[in-house]
């Protein structure tokens, strides 16, 4: 397991625009599960290349519902005109969240770590997932589209015995 620095707001390199990946190395497949285990570390649902320094097109999502995506050259897609308002977060802002509309459903389209094409329907969370991590590989964080102010994280207490 190795972990990556994640690359927080202010940080140059998560406004630019990602490149294509032209084909998957053994080095992609190692920063591909370098970026799942540095997600998990920090308790994300989503991670994107840039966030970790790597200007290429290429994020994973798990939500905890037992499936793992990992999305390369993505297109991502709203799916009808319902949104979703809801509360959201970002591993490279820390301690804050803010609440963004996005659509309920999106359509994606990308190829897996074997670089083989696939595609598929999301909605509720997913959806919202997909839609903030596309947004990373265009330079876009989420901050950009919060309505009204960013909040600070509560988090809750742990008791004795549970730290």
């Amino acid at each position: 397991m190795a972990l990556r620095t994640i690359r927080v707001i202010g940080d140059p390199i998560l406004e630019k625009e990602t490149k294509a990946v032209k084909e998957v190395t053994d080095k992609t497949k190692e920063l591909i599960r370098d970026m799942f285990d540095t997600m998990y570390d920090a308790n994300g649902v989503g991670l994107a290349a840039p966030q970790v320094g790597i200007l290429r097109q290429i994020f994973v999502v798990d939500i905890g519902d037992g499936k793992r995506f990992v999305c390369i050259n993505p297109e991502v897609t709203p799916l009808g005109d319902e949104v979703q308002t809801g509360e959201e977060g970002c591993l490279s802002v820390p301690d804050k969240q803010g609440i963004v509309t996005r659509p309920m459903k999106v359509h994606v389209k990308a190829m897996d770590i074997n670089f083989q094409p696939y595609e598929f329907d999301a909605e509720g969370l997913l959806a919202r997932a997909m839609a903030h991590e596309n947004d990373h590989l265009h330079g876009i964080m989420y901050v950009s589209k919060v309505e009204g102010e960013l909040e600070d994280v509560e988090y809750e207490a742990l008791d004795e015995g549970e730290q």
